[in-house]
């Protein structure tokens, strides 16, 4: 994540605190006013990355460390206003994503030079006050791949994603590089639904890849798996267990899976992996380009 500063005089007349290890000082803030934080989420809350960006920032609420209000479900035409709105409401911190509002927020963040902004980005941070992060959990996505190959009956598995942006194609592009690296001969196909949220239209497009013979899904989107449940087949989901830190030799994301479902040899190939990956012996490419 980027450097981000907030303005010393908004930090003092709020009680925050910016340390080396800690953005805010629990102990400080509920001695004095909690910072005021806002989120603006472009899904709903229930959907896999605004629900951890959202559970982190209520439960900082709930310790009195921030006081936070949000909105979800805000389109890309209404999202510059609402970062308004919040900015002029006296928040000092809004959080939030702007991917497909990338020029626009900016903007306001320069109008704004006294309220940090700390946004989901394909982009990279810009001023003093304008931060971005994205999710780093490409590595976690090859192993799964690397163990679809093995389990896959059909020889063919298949993706469904949002829309192709970076870190998108990111993990998907992961997820078939291990597969590939297992058995090149897997066929991998890839549907985008043309939005970060509608589980009806991603459990349609993972019906439509069982059709075609996948018989096991990775689910960059959620409602994927529901496709997955409903034919019988194995899905892989993605994003609900990352952590604010990034690589996997840092902690920040890893495979979980249930022991015994995939073939003892494949784990056990899988698992060399992630140990070297996490010993740093292992760099997993990170390709951002539009999965074919």
């Amino acid at each position: 994540m980027s450097k981000l500063l907030i303005n010393r005089r908004r930090l003092l007349s709020t009680g925050a605190v910016l340390g080396a290890s800690t953005l805010f000082a629990p102990s400080i803030l509920r001695a004095q006013t909690a910072l005021k934080v806002a989120g603006i989420h472009a899904s709903p809350v229930e959907n896999a990355w605004n629900s951890v960006l959202h559970a982190a920032l209520q439960a900082a609420h709930d310790e009195g460390v921030i006081e936070y209000t949000f909105s979800e479900g805000v389109s890309g035409t209404d999202y510059p206003r609402a970062m308004r709105e919040y900015a002029e409401s006296g928040n000092a911190l809004i959080v939030g994503e702007s991917y497909a509002v990338e020029r626009e927020a900016r903007q306001v963040a320069g109008d704004y030079p006294d309220t940090a902004f700390l946004m989901g980005s394909s982009g990279e941070a810009s001023g003093d006050n304008f931060g971005v992060f994205g999710t780093w959990n490409w590595e976690a996505a090859y192993l799964c791949g690397m163990l679809a190959a093995a389990m896959t009956q059909t020889g063919k598995v298949g993706s469904v994603g949002a829309i192709p942006i970076p870190e998108v194609n990111m993990l998907i592009n992961g997820f078939a590089d291990g597969v590939h690296a297992v058995n090149p001969d897997v066929e991998h196909s890839v549907s985008f639904i043309g939005t970060f949220f509608d589980p009806p239209r991603a459990r349609e497009a993972g019906l439509a890849q069982i059709d075609s013979g996948a018989d096991i899904l990775f689910g960059e989107r959620i409602g994927t798996a529901d496709a997955a449940r409903e034919r019988g087949i194995k899905a892989i989901g993605s994003m609900i267990d990352y952590t604010p830190l990034s690589l996997m030799k840092d902690g920040g994301n890893d495979i979980s899976y249930v022991e015994g479902v995939a073939p003892a040899e494949a784990v056990a190939r899988m698992e060399e992996v992630r140990a070297a990956i996490k010993a740093g012996e292992f760099e997993v490419p990170r390709n951002f380009e539009e999965p074919a």
